[in-house]
């Protein structure tokens, strides 16, 4: 098998880019401070400090790194809904594998596995339709969390359930939206922030309209990237001569994969099943208005909240001494949390940040080893 990301990794190309980074540095006024840059994804997070490109640039360029990892941003009483779920003798509770090992005030959901808890780890939301028609007499719940990403995933899984009348199928609904975060951020003012390196996957369906807003409101540049070092430090140059010629506007990097307007089919899909949640909850980042989706009336039969009665109880607060609120506002670099490195760790993360693999904590733990506290 052919592995085309090695185009995207070859020395010479980097260098180029490297280089023409550089140049296009010098010929812009020596800024008072670094340029930072926030990419907002995830993955994006991962690359960078796996591929060390932070590093390879100069230092008046600095990565922020913004809550665009699901995982990351899952709140508390989220992760106590899905546990209380998954206690009960007659649910089968399915995720996705990162976000088993999130902590809630109840503990975790591989917690509750080992304590008996019937919780699998899928892949694709579709694999439940079978897992349904198995278990007949079982409530099969998908913990369905991410952003516009998975969002379609979840629509047609209950496109189909109910074209076919599986009636024993709910999902617990996390999905969220990518601009109301950024917009919260930006209007906040905790950090600052000269452009955006925007989520490549996200656009696949959304196309650009989510984040017109940013170069319309509030004047800063945002380049929609791919996710390999040539597509990141390209994006990084893209952003650098919009500032230098002083425009403000959204660009695509990723033109192999993304486009201006999206899937329409899979934005139609999400519309379908889907309409905005007045308000959502997210760890880090509080309430935040029309920032996720619901199921909307056709499809409120699904919903697994009908199945916890009274709740989960009231969401705990913080660990103490928890940066990852800071960390998802670009306000301090995972290294500065008290906790990073000792009594948080991969295999015994206190925050969130270190429970997903796209978590700026955990890219931080694996990558800067000289940075851990733990020695």
């Amino acid at each position: 098998m052919i592995d085309y990301r090695q185009d995207f990794r070859r020395p010479a190309g980097i260098r180029a880019l490297l280089s023409a980074i550089e140049r296009q540095l010098a010929a812009m006024p020596t800024p008072s401070r670094p340029w930072q840059l926030m990419e907002i994804c995830g993955g994006h997070t991962h690359a960078i400090f796996r591929h060390g490109l932070d590093r390879l640039l100069p230092d008046c360029i600095e990565f922020l790194h913004g809550p665009g990892c699901p995982v990351c941003v899952l709140p508390v009483e989220i992760i106590d809904q899905a546990v209380s779920l998954a206690r009960r003798p007659d649910v089968i509770l399915c995720s996705y594998g990162d976000a088993l090992r999130v902590p809630g005030s109840q503990g975790s959901l591989l917690a509750a596995r080992a304590a008996g808890a019937d919780v699998r780890v899928i892949y694709a939301p579709l694999d439940l339709l079978a897992l349904a028609r198995r278990h007949p007499n079982a409530k099969v719940v998908l913990l369905a969390i991410g952003f516009e990403t998975t969002t379609p995933a979840t629509a047609a899984l209950l496109e189909v359930a109910r074209a076919q009348g599986i009636d024993n199928l709910r999902v617990l609904v996390h999905h969220l939206m990518m601009g109301p975060p950024l917009r919260a951020l930006l209007a906040d003012g905790g950090c600052r922030v000269d452009g955006f390196i925007g989520p490549g996957h996200v656009s696949l369906v959304t196309g650009q309209a989510p984040f017109d807003f940013i170069p319309r409101e509030f004047g800063l540049p945002v380049v929609i990237s791919g996710f390999e070092p040539t597509d990141l430090l390209a994006s990084v140059l893209m952003l650098l001569r919009q500032l230098a010629q002083g425009r403000a506007e959204v660009s695509i990097q990723y033109r192999r994969a993304a486009t201006e307007a999206g899937n329409r089919a899979a934005q139609a899909l999400i519309q379908r099943v889907f309409e905005p949640a007045p308000s959502t909850a997210w760890r880090g980042l509080g309430e935040l208005p029309g920032s996720g989706w619901q199921l909307n009336p056709a499809y409120a039969a699904f919903d697994a909240r009908a199945l916890l009665g009274g709740g989960a109880g009231p969401a705990a607060p913080p660990p103490a001494g928890c940066g990852c609120d800071a960390v998802l506002k670009g306000q301090i670099k995972p290294a500065d949390c008290p906790l990073f490195g000792r009594a948080c760790r991969p295999a015994s993360p206190v925050g969130a940040l270190m429970v997903s693999a796209e978590g700026a904590c955990a890219a931080w733990y694996h990558y800067r080893h000289e940075e851990r506290q733990d020695g």
